[in-house]
């Protein structure tokens, strides 16, 4: 097992309970969103989307933290994380001015890509309720003292958002981890929202701070570099192109530099076009050593938004269900592949899809 101490399922009233923004993603299906006449509105957000998958697809108990303006689209949005599951007691309600200058609720218009085509995500996000949580917003120990939880996620995303966001995620991880709580981060460094703030430089600085506070590190090559300074040297933008030696060399500084991390783990894809990816992941624990998942080359992707996301839940789950380290990342990296086959931002594999394809299974027909 990886160096974590997990709480029994018995002393706690969540499973899993994520920090994010959840916005309203608006999909334009097969087409684009500059020659769009409609739109399908569904629910993502980087942090929400682990929460929901641990919900959906296993049967976790799961919740979310964030805040909504409260007008309809905010009650859209509250619908559509009801329907996959999450409680919603720590929603935070900011009343709506009417118009949208002092708070609003995120939307994000996402293209899946085709081909050549890349995928392409328009955000607009300003000045929304979750990006205005501040400390004292939340009563953390209610939560992780009272409630109990087993496991919290939050990430770069959130923290990028406002510097009071990132304050928000400080607070939150270290109450967790003083009543116990396993925390995951992942570092999703995202340049359109840091490049207005400070870009690299002020990533690194809040990504810093909160390091030391997690216990389990999601991140790829470049999430390494940007958000926490960790240079390695032959890297392109496709991590699976790296000598596995040479990415393990960077987690041995990774995890010299921040010795509280019990596990570090990253998805590797070599993007071949829009619809055609590799995929698998790998993770590190000081126990169990550098593990690799199932590689797929050749994944067809429907809409690749949330993979990782979902490589994430199915990550979770495995170490949340007492499994070792190899057996976790290959149902992260199983989950993450499932997740690619739907459009939307959050799974609609089952636990059974993901358990047969961790194993080895096919694409044959169930009948």
């Amino acid at each position: 097992m990886p160096d974590l101490t997990i709480r029994p399922a018995s002393e706690t009233t969540f499973d899993a309970v994520s920090l994010g923004e959840v916005m309203l993603r608006l999909d334009p299906g097969e087409g684009r969103i500059r020659t769009a006449r409609q739109f399908r509105a569904w629910e993502g957000g980087g942090e929400y989307n682990v929460a929901r998958g641990l919900r959906r697809a296993f049967g976790l108990r799961a919740a979310i933290v964030t805040a909504l303006a409260d007008n309809e689209v905010g009650r859209l949005v509250e619908d559509m994380i009801l329907t996959g599951g999450l409680d919603t007691r720590f929603v935070r309600w900011v009343p709506y001015d009417g118009v949208g200058r002092s708070v609003r609720n995120g939307l994000n218009f996402t293209e899946r890509g085709f081909g050549v085509r890349g995928a392409v995500g328009v955000s607009d996000r300003g000045h929304t309720a979750a990006s205005q949580l501040k400390p004292g917003d939340v009563d953390w120990e209610h939560l992780f003292g009272e409630l109990g939880v087993r496991w919290f996620h939050t990430g770069g995303i959130f923290a990028a958002l406002s510097d009071t966001a990132a304050e928000t995620v400080i607070e939150a991880v270290t109450v967790a981890r003083r009543h116990g709580t396993v925390v995951s981060y992942d570092l999703n460094y995202r340049p359109s929202l840091w490049k207005a703030v400070g870009g690299q430089a002020r990533a690194q600085e809040v990504n810093r701070t909160i390091a030391p506070h997690i216990d389990v590190m999601i991140g790829n090559e470049e999430d390494f570099t940007a958000s926490l300074g960790f240079e390695v040297e032959g890297v392109d933008e496709n991590l699976s192109d790296l000598e596995v030696g040479t990415f393990a060399a960077m987690i041995e500084k990774v995890a010299a530099t921040y010795p509280n991390f019990g596990v570090i783990a990253t998805t590797m894809r070599t993007v071949h076009s829009a619809t055609v990816n590799d995929w698998g992941a790998i993770a590190w624990s000081r126990a169990s050593g550098l593990v690799q998942s199932t590689h797929r080359p050749g994944l067809e992707i429907l809409d690749r938004v949330g993979g990782g996301d979902s490589f994430a839940s199915g990550l979770a789950f495995g170490l949340l269900d007492g499994q070792d380290l190899q057996t976790a990342v290959d149902y992260g990296a199983a989950h993450g592949a499932l997740a690619m086959t739907t459009p939307g931002d959050t799974t609609m594999a089952t636990k059974a899809e993901v358990l047969k394809l961790a194993g080895g299974g096919s694409a044959r027909v169930d009948r």
